[in-house]
């Protein structure tokens, strides 16, 4: 239990005050053991950061692979507007977790930047191979336009990392109307 309560604990304060800002010994402090006891459960505060951003990234790829099973009957329009959708409510149900990935991303750790790099490029080949899947087959039943397919999985990456950082411009609310009208255009594009 306790290895959990360190991550929900650095969670909030890898979100709040970034890495830098963020020590062992408050996060010790706030899970109310003694900073010695964190050693049992990570190496150190790179462990504990690396660890809280591999796992949000696999989070979300389980969630979209088990989302395009559920799917898997519609077309390739549906299918690509869900996992846009899926994608957009996983931002605002899990806002501390958008925001320390978004963090981590934009503004990471010098000496940890080479190793999240992989590890997202890593998320991101697994979420390209769904893709690649539904762009193929929309391809192949003309209801997507004929096209290179990673152009065309490069940007949708586009659409979802625009939808990502509108989020934090915009807040949940404002955003609920615009993502209708992002689709649209974007769809537009992709069926001409």
């Amino acid at each position: 239990m306790t290895k959990d309560e360190i991550k929900i604990i650095s969670l909030t304060l890898f979100t709040n005050y970034g890495y830098e800002g963020t020590t062992l010994s408050e996060i010790a402090k706030r899970v109310g053991i003694q900073k010695p006891s964190i050693y049992n459960h990570f190496k150190n505060k790179d462990d504990i950061f690396l660890c809280l951003f591999e796992e949000i990234l696999e989070e979300h790829i389980y969630q979209i692979k088990k989302l395009v099973e559920e799917i898997n009957t519609l077309s390739s329009e549906e299918k690509l507007k869900y996992i846009l959708l899926d994608t957009c409510n996983y931002y605002k149900n899990h806002e501390e977790k958008a925001t320390f990935l978004k963090r981590a991303m934009i503004f990471p750790p010098e000496h940890l930047k080479h190793i999240l790099n992989e590890k997202f490029l890593r998320s991101e080949k697994s979420f390209s191979s769904i893709l690649r899947t539904i762009f193929i087959e929309g391809i192949e039943k003309k209801e997507i336009r004929e096209g290179k397919i990673e152009n065309l999985i490069m940007s949708y990456f586009c659409l979802i990392d625009g939808v990502f950082m509108e989020f934090s411009y915009y807040g949940k609310e404002k955003m609920e109307p615009r993502i209708q009208n992002i689709w649209e255009n974007f769809w537009f594009g992709l069926n001409r």
